[in-house]
């Protein structure tokens, strides 16, 4: 369990489609996940159905490739934006 944590603190590189939603890399995905939320809250971005669900703006269609994610969905789907 240790590694796992290890590995979220570790800071990463990011894609420049990730940089337009959480800003400038290298940073941790702890804080990319922190910073996500905070960008979809700010933006309304929750389905007001189900707050589970992400409605993906333009921003976030660009790092998630869909319209609608959960948000149990969104660790894997970021795991291409890491470099």
């Amino acid at each position: 369990m240790a590694q796992a944590n290890s590995a979220l603190a570790k800071p990463k590189e990011l894609s420049p489609e990730l940089e337009a939603v959480v800003g400038k890399g290298p940073m941790p995905g702890t804080e990319v996940v922190k910073k996500i939320w905070e960008y979809i809250k700010a933006h309304n971005l929750q389905n007001p159905e189900n707050k589970r669900n992400i409605l993906c703006d333009e921003k976030l269609k660009a790092v998630f490739d869909k319209d609608e994610i959960t948000m149990f969905e969104m660790a894997k789907l970021l795991q291409k934006h890491y470099h």
